[in-house]
């Protein structure tokens, strides 16, 4: 056996060894990221209120078609203040949308001295497939469920002879829209993480596809009551969501699968070598 080779089991305990610092020396690294990640949220911030009433015109798209194909007028009202307070907090969440790029590159660099390279190089599609799988989950919400929640509503209104003389009218106020919108974006964007989580923890031995299979039937009903607890009540936007949620599980399955004969060949790989 070559000197390389008998070293070769040995290279992964080296580059921790390599990486260890003091610990003042990781708190000064924690601190100096994390100020550039919150100087990356406050410029994202900065950014984003310049433009928050463009981008909130550009969020009330669905609402503004759905009214209009009902033929009412579009009207969003607002208390006080309330319009100012609303786009400071579409600016601070399109800030720290903006910033997610710097923020999640900022933990990642901070966390990477303490892995093994196969295990830098494992992290790294994982961190790119999160801000993709919140876009899309974002868009379903803006494109599909949106259109369909205000329709919704704006159906829910009646007029003075069909309610007992009693007029029904929606009256959307512009941050009770901003919270449902929000709250849809980040329950639809979380939930397609759900393949990143589940590949995760079988990265990390502590599930497998065939776990995933057995307890199916006990998933699919937590996805449904986590769907009704965090969409509007109708039944609509609640099954788009267990649906959506359920195919994205199916979909770790698969990625479960993969993860579990790719950590198989690297242990053969590693057998091998230390042989």
């Amino acid at each position: 056996m070559s000197e390389a080779e008998g070293q070769a089991p040995h290279s992964e305990e080296d580059e921790l060894k390599a990486s260890s610092a003091p610990l003042l020396e990781h708190l000064t690294e924690l601190r100096s990221r994390i100020i550039v990640s919150l100087v990356a949220v406050a410029v994202g911030f900065v950014i984003c209120f310049t433009f928050s009433i463009q981008l909130y015109e550009f969020l009330v798209v669905p609402f503004k078609n759905a009214v209009d194909a009902a033929g009412v007028e579009p009207k969003l009202y607002f208390a006080p203040l309330e319009f100012f307070f609303t786009r400071v907090r579409l600016a601070a969440l399109g800030g720290i949308a903006l910033a997610f790029p710097v923020v999640a590159y900022e933990i990642y660099k901070f966390v990477a001295p303490g892995l093994y390279r196969r295990e830098r190089k494992a992290a790294l599609p994982f961190i790119a497939a999160m801000p993709v799988l919140f876009t899309a989950g974002a868009a379903l919400v803006y494109f599909v469920m949106m259109p369909f929640v205000m329709r919704f509503a704006v159906g829910m209104e009646q007029q003075p002879g069909e309610a007992g003389g009693v007029s029904i009218e929606l009256l959307t106020r512009v941050g009770d829209y901003l919270s449902l919108l929000t709250t849809l974006i980040m329950a639809f964007g979380f939930a397609f993480q759900l393949p990143v989580f589940l590949t995760l923890l079988a990265r990390g031995g502590l599930i497998n596809a065939a776990f995933l299979k057995k307890h199916r039937k006990i998933a699919i009903v937590v996805i449904f009551v986590i769907a009704a607890f965090l969409t509007p009540p109708d039944p609509i936007s609640q099954l788009v969501l267990g649906l959506s949620i359920i195919a994205l599980y199916e979909i770790s399955v698969f990625c479960v699968r993969l993860a579990e004969r790719k950590a198989g060949a690297e242990a053969e790989d590693a057998t091998k070598a230390s042989a």
